[in-house]
């Protein structure tokens, strides 16, 4: 008796699942937008999602009738602990704490604009690391993030820091010059948290000192970090803009691509056959020109991007046309935070379908890091990851800008249309 009793005490403290009446929900794999769905919840997770689902009784009831419903999105380039305003020497004052206390505040930003699963790939002092676990522990509001630690790079490359003078002796945590070094540093970056490694294969565009095209780390050293991450569970991203180091870090084994911009034809198909990830930050070249200036970006930095921001659009619209597989991806960090959507109307200026450019911040970026049986969709389940904007993101793409309501694992982070209310 005492133990029926138990039972129904543990079943009345249980949360009453949670039915979410969308106008119109978009089912992400075929396309389709289907009226009058409902999205049952279950705790975390979605119970069932179409026309002809019941809501049990007494579960709680969410209206979101004239509303599109979608998954929540997924950015899986983003630097949350930076800022625009920290480019160049600007940011030599800023300390790791105070990059942990912005990236509170952009992690909120992030998820509050629609994305709920964020990549981050390279913060200093494992700042991202600590981001992450304070909003797993449920400490801060944020998407659920997977963090690289500090990237490796070569000494003196784009990920060392060349902005002070030689008798400071100063670099940057993740330098690591030779294939063992390279895989010591990925063992210390696992120990201390990081969920990928994030490599610098090539020059960069924000770095000084560098060009984007030429190579920095070697094939060797790619294979060895690639190995070495792979063998310990984790997956691998390289930063390269140049055409070769793009082509090295496919042939190493690397799982995405970042920035591509001088991908050629040769690169696009090995991407093809070695199914790895091209991630093309097409949006944040409308910053750089615009603002980049009055943030503190050296003019060196934006002498770059004047040389490497148009290629990198159209090699897009090669890779896209080629059938390579594209994850969603910003470089947040560089533009404000929340502003990621942005980079949707860019896509599909320059080639995708509407669908095509949500599928890449969902299903595909889904399946880059690794959760497509957990993310990317809303499919019994999977993560309980909604949001819903006004009107037809198939027709006009730029309402993704628009989102007024969020809901993150089943807990409701956003809702400001007064007419949105439970019952």
């Amino acid at each position: 008796m005492r133990l029926i009793l138990s039972l129904v005490l543990i079943a009345a403290a249980l949360p009453a699942a949670t039915a979410i009446h969308c106008g119109k929900l978009l089912e992400v794999r075929t396309g389709e937008l289907i009226p009058n769905a409902t999205i049952l919840v279950d705790g975390r997770t979605i119970r069932q999602a179409g026309a002809n689902v019941v809501a049990p009784a007494g579960a709680a009831r969410i209206d979101l009738s004239q509303s599109t419903c979608l998954p929540g999105l997924i950015d899986v380039h983003v630097h949350l602990t930076d800022e625009p305003r920290y480019s160049g020497y600007e940011g030599l004052g800023v300390s790791v704490p105070r990059q942990t206390v912005t990236g509170v505040k952009n992690a909120r930003a992030t998820l509050l604009a629609g994305f709920t699963v964020a990549r981050n790939v390279g913060a200093s002092g494992f700042s991202d690391v600590a981001l992450r676990d304070g909003i797993n522990d449920g400490d801060i509001e944020g998407p659920r993030l997977y963090v690289s630690g500090p990237p490796l790079g070569i000494t003196g490359g784009h990920c060392d820091d060349n902005l002070l003078a030689p008798e400071f002796h100063f670099r940057e945590e993740g330098v690591a010059d030779g294939p063992w070094a390279a895989r010591a540093k990925v063992r210390e970056n696992i120990k201390y948290g990081a969920d990928l490694i994030k490599v610098c294969a090539s020059g960069g565009v924000m770095s000084k000192g560098d060009q984007p095209g030429t190579p920095q780390y070697s094939l060797e050293e790619l294979q060895a970090i690639a190995a070495e991450a792979h063998k310990l569970g984790r997956k691998t991203a390289a930063h390269a803009h140049g055409a070769q180091s793009i082509k090295d870090a496919i042939r190493a084994g690397i799982d995405s691509v970042e920035h591509s911009s001088l991908i050629d034809e040769e690169g696009i198909a090995l991407a093809r056959q070695h199914g790895t990830f091209l991630v093309f930050d097409i949006y944040n070249d409308d910053y750089i020109l615009a603002e980049g200036a009055k943030a503190g970006m050296l003019s060196e930095s934006i002498e770059k991007e004047k040389q490497v921001g148009k290629l990198q659009r159209e090699n897009f619209r090669k890779a896209y046309l080629a059938g390579a597989k594209i994850a969603f991806g910003t470089d947040a960090g560089v533009y404000p935070h929340g502003d990621n959507w942005k980079q949707f109307p860019i896509m599909v200026e320059w080639g995708m379908k509407p669908i095509e450019a949500i599928r890449s911040a969902t299903t595909e970026a889904a399946d880059l890091l690794g959760i497509g049986d957990k993310a990317g969709a809303i499919e019994p389940g999977r993560w309980a990851d909604v949001i819903a904007v006004a009107g037809n993101p198939l027709e006009d793409i730029s309402v993704l800008g628009r989102v007024h309501f969020v809901m993150k694992e089943g807990q409701v982070y956003r809702d400001d249309e007064t007419s949105h209310h439970r019952h």
